[in-house]
């Protein structure tokens, strides 16, 4: 026991210095979130704040040199970790089964069938990875090395991709304030042309509900905007249609108001923001808009591309639609930040293509 004093008194140290750096990230992520949620720096902070969190937990665990109560805690980070790898490596498996129940379910269309590519991607990625280290020792020494910069490609995609993933987590959990003057609903395709489908509903439904509670707590009743133009296959606008659900559902026709000019989300934010101005009076206010809980926080990125200050509220979304929305979402982020990532991934290639000129000198000066 006496050995393990040092080692202790090291850990409980450690602990104390590790418990204030957590802390203080903690805060730090906090503080840039709150203030403004629609950054994707967030979840690199987040990210940071939890490893350090998961650091000094583990030395919390560690330092009760209690051994039943570590290995239990062992186990069970044993167990995690194994549940993670199998899922990583058996993807494949799930996006191709997950591409067989929206094809059922949905509308056989290049947007709905994103998981079955990324799959048959996934798949040929592996096959080509297998024959090229089977034969690399048979392949000339350039092209090895220029293939070697493609895994530091797929490295950054899948970093970006998490990062995404962390902070549309993040949106989910942003505290709501019961005090808008304006909500705004964002459009989606009508079925048939005229209909309002299921998942459209469900925005229309989310920013009722929230003006309802608002009410409940006494505080005036928030107008409606729908916010959507009238697609080529439409018999009316998206924004006409909502209008008329809510209409149904017992909104105030006198609460509505309809922006039916906008073709894209950041037209959407754009010719709310300009109805707003407009009918506001130059008042303050104070906005929400409404989309589906995967769209959320793409939405908030235009919605600060359009200089409107409104954070998102999720309507639910049925679990099997979330893989390929979630892709395509992604896909349309990247695409936001398309230069940024071009420059990124263009050191890379340059970075490569420099060491393949290096190993075909070095090749020649050794032949």
């Amino acid at each position: 026991m006496n050995e393990l004093t040092p080692y202790m008194n090291a850990l409980q140290k450690f602990s104390i210095y590790g418990g204030i750096a957590t802390v203080v990230l903690l805060g730090f992520f906090l503080l840039l979130w709150l203030r403004e949620p629609r950054r994707l720096i967030n979840g690199i902070t987040f990210t940071i704040f939890f490893i350090s969190f998961l650091t000094e937990l583990a030395v919390l665990i560690f330092s009760t040199n209690n051994l039943p109560f570590i290995t239990i805690m062992g186990i069970l980070f044993l167990f995690i970790l194994g549940i993670i790898s199998v899922t990583m490596l058996f993807m494949w498996a799930l996006l191709l089964w997950n591409a067989i129940v929206v094809w059922k379910r949905e509308s056989h269309n290049l947007s709905n069938m994103l998981t079955l590519f990324l799959a048959i991607f996934l798949i040929a990625l592996w096959i080509i990875n297998a024959m090229m280290a089977s034969r690399a020792r048979f392949l000339p020494n350039w092209f090895n090395t220029l293939i070697s910069g493609l895994p530091f490609i797929g490295a950054y995609l899948m970093l970006c991709s998490y990062n995404f993933l962390v902070n549309v987590f993040l949106y989910q959990f942003l505290p709501r304030r019961y005090k808008a003057n304006y909500l705004i609903v964002l459009g989606a395709g009508l079925i048939n042309g005229d209909t309002v489908s299921k998942l459209l509903g469900n925005r229309i439904d989310a920013a009722m509900k929230f003006a309802n509670k608002q009410i409940r707590k006494g505080r005036p009743a928030p107008k409606i905007i729908f916010s959507g133009g009238q697609g080529p296959d439409e018999k009316l606008s998206e924004a006409q249609a909502m209008a008329d659900y809510a209409i149904e559902h017992g909104w105030d026709q006198d609460l509505v108001i309809l922006e039916d000019k906008s073709r894209n989300t950041l037209q959407n934010m754009q010719f709310s923001k300009a109805i707003i101005q407009k009918d506001a009076g130059g008042n303050a206010s104070y906005t929400n808009f409404f989309s589906n809980n995967y769209h959320i926080f793409r939405a908030g990125l235009y919605a600060k591309m359009a200089g409107l200050a409104a954070n998102g509220v999720g309507a639910p979304t049925r679990f099997y639609f979330l893989p390929n929305a979630l892709i395509r979402e992604f896909v349309a982020v990247f695409l936001i930040n398309k230069k940024r990532h071009l420059i990124f991934i263009g050191l890379i290639l340059l970075l490569t293509l420099f060491m393949v000129a290096i190993t075909i000198y070095t090749d020649i000066v050794a032949h």
